[in-house]
């Protein structure tokens, strides 16, 4: 389950970007990068100082080599703050003014947050699996380029997505970490996944902020057990008016690292622990999480009778491009409240303008209305512009309810791509691995299909999302492409495999190319020996210059005259000469 954090930290970054002439008024960056911060007063002069502090302002002062905070208050720097080589002691409230006015600063200044980059492992909704994400406990401000996924800290992938591309099982001796394209040396701490059962999963973190508690520091390696769901179960509590809510999970918990958080229509509260008490009109929804992990969430439920909640059936999808997706979400509210209209909304990258309300088009958007208290979004012919996080909102006769905090769900549109390892370009007899891949991991029960030149491969039991070819011979040559069985239209691009043999390069084409010349260098001899045997064949109709014949055989010794005159018998006499010699009989 994806929800807040898991929302922010899609590619669609919702940036904390507001205030005075589109400055931002909220800045979120990498601990250990630079940040440059502008200045908020609409017009900055010489006389303006830069001030930091929440409920007292002091003036920034540094030396003049000073390389970890400088600023120079002039039009050509743009009045700008840099700190570089951030630290968490550096989150703060920063303000341009001319006077050290608290009011001001508070109204006009900005919000840095520094965050480190963290490996979340998420169970998936089906199967024994779990996902992972690379996360961050605020959204960067800077729309990162490309995430990098590392595999026991070699590098494995880079893609728009910061979700990880498989589902894995446990696997205790597997290191992964990630990092931002162009911040790679400040990876996320590395994570393995050591067990996976029905209703528990284990992580070992090797350091960061998933193991900060009272029992570990944060440089300090931990291993944490959290249960694959969990729910909310409603009791009477001992004081009359008041019910008892109890965070019940699916696992057997005695990790003293757990602890849960308690959320009202999704929003955090200071309530924390395993129960809470709230009067029985409680007229608002509730909710429960793991801290730290608060992707592992519950449902909401209505603290009263009936209350205002909402939830998604799903908050993360993994969608083919060209594909059709349901987007679907449950809600509640008080009996004697009507509604008037529903509608959702896509939340745009850029936070600077105002989410998109999606209005029904019949090639694209569709509503889905017809079961009580469900309402359903329908997008067809998914394009890689579709990925976002969707809400939903429906308003009553009196007002609209304003669901602009509730995490929504996360769309991912991706498309096929052909993988191969260890190269496109391999020796014959090596072990080749395809691989079908996407942005994002589809679901544990997806089936794939494989081509070779456009042909449908038959079904090998090797066969599925990876296709292995060990070993690797010749006739595996050629173009591959994959599709998944339930869209067999939408298919990946092609991809050739090169086939190296001791005696060249055998690929399809090259195939072709050696047939051809094969083929030619055959004529060619062919016609060469034919016209040298012509050239050497006497006409019928030419006479022979005996003279001329022997005038180039070279004189012989005397001892060897004797055979000569045999050479000018007659006509008769050759003929006797040839009837002399024996029929040739084989033997037996």
């Amino acid at each position: 389950m994806l929800l807040a954090e898991a929302g922010c930290l899609f590619l669609g970054f919702i940036l904390c970007l507001s205030g005075v002439q589109g400055k931002p008024n909220s800045i979120c960056a990498l601990k250990g990068s630079s940040v440059n911060l502008p200045c908020s007063d609409q017009h900055p002069t010489a006389r303006n100082s830069w001030y930091t502090g929440h409920w007292t302002v002091s003036k920034i002062m540094f030396s003049a080599d000073e390389t970890h905070v400088k600023y120079s208050m002039s039009a050509e720097s743009n009045f700008t703050l840099t700190i570089n080589n951030l630290t968490k002691r550096d989150a703060n409230l920063y303000c341009c003014i001319k006077t050290a006015d608290t009011s001001k600063c508070q109204q006009s200044g900005i919000h840095l947050q520094v965050t480190e980059l963290q490996v979340k492992v998420i169970p998936a909704t089906d199967g024994q699996t779990v996902t992972l994400m690379c996360s961050s406990s605020c959204p960067l401000t800077e729309k990162p380029a490309a995430y990098i996924w590392y595999k026991n800290r070699e590098f494995l992938y880079e893609d728009w997505s910061p979700w990880y591309q498989e589902l894995l099982s446990s696997e205790e001796a597997v290191t992964y970490s990630c990092a931002v394209k162009g911040y790679e040396d400040l990876r996320a701490p590395e994570v393995s996944v050591d067990s996976i059962t029905e209703t528990c999963f284990s992580v070992t973190y090797a350091k960061g902020r998933m193991c900060s508690s009272q029992q570990t520091s944060v440089d300090e390696s931990c291993s944490i057990t959290y249960p694959r769901e969990i729910h909310i179960q409603r009791t009477p509590a001992e004081h009359r008016g008041f019910i008892r809510l109890t965070c019940n999970s699916s696992c057997f918990l005695t990790d003293p690292l757990i602890s849960f958080v308690w959320y009202e229509n999704r929003k955090p509260t200071l309530k924390e622990g395993k129960q809470i008490q709230v009067p029985s009109s409680h007229p608002d929804s509730l909710s429960c999480a793991i801290k730290g992990l608060e992707d592992v969430r519950s449902a909401d439920v209505c603290g009263g009778d009936s209350c205002w909640s909402l939830n998604y059936v799903h908050s993360r999808i993994c969608a083919l491009q060209g594909s059709s997706v349901n987007i679907s979400s449950k809600y509640s509210h008080p009996d004697y409240v009507q509604i008037q209209s529903k509608c959702w909304y896509k939340v745009k990258r850029n936070a600077e303008e105002e989410a998109e309300q999606l209005t029904e088009d019949a090639d694209h958007v569709e509503y889905d209305d017809s079961m009580k208290n469900q309402h359903i979004l329908r997008l067809k012919k998914l394009k890689r512009d579709d990925s976002a996080e969707y809400r939903f909102t429906f308003t009553t006769e009196n007002e609209e309810v304003n669901q602009s905090d509730f995490p929504g769900v996360t769309l991912i549109v991706t498309e096929l791509r052909v993988k191969m390892s260890p190269s496109a370009v391999v020796t014959e007899g090596q072990r080749v691995t395809l691989t079908c891949s996407t942005s994002c991991p589809l679901t544990d029960n997806t089936n794939y299909i494989w081509y070779l030149n456009s042909r449908p491969l038959t079904p090998r039991e090797n066969q599925n999302k990876h296709l292995i070819l060990d070993p690797v011979s010749r006739e595996d040559a050629g173009s591959y492409s994959c599709a998944v069985k339930t869209n067999k239209d939408i298919s990946s691009a092609p991809k050739t495999l090169t086939v190296q043999s001791i005696t060249g390069t055998w690929t399809p084409a090259a195939a072709g190319v050696s047939a051809a010349l094969l083929g030619l260098i055959l004529l060619t001899v062919c016609w060469w020996r034919r016209k040298k045997s012509n050239s050497h064949k006497p006409s019928r109709h030419e006479t022979l210059d005996d003279s001329h014949l022997y005038d180039e055989i070279s004189p012989q010794p005397a001892e060897q005259d004797h055979h000569y005159p045999r050479l000018n018998s007659s006509e008769d006499e050759m003929d006797h000469l040839y009837s002399t010699i024996p029929p040739f009989e084989p033997t037996v």
